[in-house]
């Protein structure tokens, strides 16, 4: 390593109070958080250090929501260690192939496709009876609204050069209430929110297994999140096939109403793709991130495909008189 930071001096001397001994230190990844993942070995077993700095960001709900997961038969990576105050904790290490390294080196698509929703409708079966809520922020039209609020913060600027007057804003608003006001009931469920191939794993000694990542800001909302986050995902093109084959798989397996949960499917879609053109729109131009103006193309045909569902009429509305410009 280089000359460490002061991060990983406290890194350091954390892993020197735990019992065992750990060597070749080194850094794995960073996120687009706060977040820093390095990797160590432990009498020399390969484990993973989350950093966290507690200032930024809290350990404990990732801590939570994994013991969570794996009290409903998940698999998230084992929590070895963990220290709240410090910002640190040790996990299993789960290897590097995602499923998105599987599919980059050849892997058939929907097979992993399948695993990945039979993880959801596994966690969607069992929620009712075995999920604990406590703690765990509900992902209300409160929240969602305040989500599409990205799109005009950061997306409308960029597509015309200006910010969004304040009338407009407001229909855009009125336009999201009424949409998701109308949507019919659905039972709650745990919310991964990041549940997407680059967060999916294939364990060394387990490739049978969908191994979970990223999921600390989970929150209790609606089944058709996920789901809608890995089959219409924002920086991968998944093919028609896998999406129609997808939803009918999950249909079949989750024991919801269909026509229930495609209204959801199909509003929380749009939701989505609104919230990520604002956030990629602000890493590029906010925190010098501009490669994930490379996803804008994508977004906008998931964009333009979903407003056309009659679920989105007062919100396709909207688009169609105000944002009739060719996307930038």
């Amino acid at each position: 390593m280089n000359t460490p930071d002061a991060r990983t001096q406290a890194l350091q001397h954390w892993l020197d109070t735990l019992p065992g001994t750990f060597g070749d230190l080194r850094l794995l990844r960073a996120d687009a958080s706060f977040r820093r993942y390095f990797r160590a070995r432990r009498n020399g077993v390969s484990v993973v250090i989350m950093d966290a700095p507690p200032e930024r960001e809290a350990t404990w709900p990732f801590v939570r929501i994994a013991r969570l997961l794996e009290g409903l038969g998940l698999r998230p990576p084992r929590v070895l260690e963990h220290d709240a105050d410090s910002g640190f904790v040790l996990l299993e290490d789960l290897g590097d192939r995602t499923f998105t390294q599987a599919l980059a080196e050849g892997a058939d698509e929907w097979p992993l496709y399948q695993r990945g929703l039979d993880t959801l409708a596994t966690l969607h079966r069992r929620w009712p009876e075995q999920g604990r809520a406590d703690g765990i922020p509900p992902y209300d039209r409160e929240r969602l609204l305040a989500e599409t609020t990205l799109y005009a913060d950061w997306y409308w600027p960029r597509l015309w050069g200006h910010t969004m007057p304040d009338a407009m804003r407001s229909e855009f608003d009125t336009a999201w209430h009424q949409v998701l006001d109308a949507l019919p009931g659905l039972p709650d469920t745990l919310v991964l929110r990041d549940f997407h191939v680059d967060n999916l794993m294939l364990p060394p000694g387990d490739e049978q297994a969908c191994a979970l990542l990223d999921f600390q800001d989970a929150v209790i909302g609606s089944p058709a999140y996920d789901v809608v986050s890995l089959l219409e995902d924002a920086r991968r093109e998944v093919s028609a096939d896998t999406v129609a084959h997808g939803l009918e798989h999950y249909l079949a397996n989750a024991d919801l109403p269909r026509a229930s949960f495609m209204a959801h499917y199909h509003v929380l879609g749009v939701q989505r793709t609104v919230k990520i053109l604002g956030i990629f729109v602000r890493l590029a131009e906010r925190d010098g991130k501009p490669r994930y103006l490379e996803h804008l193309p994508r977004l906008h045909r998931l964009l333009e495909q979903g407003l056309r569902h009659p679920e989105l009429e007062p919100v396709a509305r909207w688009f169609s008189a105000h944002a009739a410009r060719e996307h930038a």
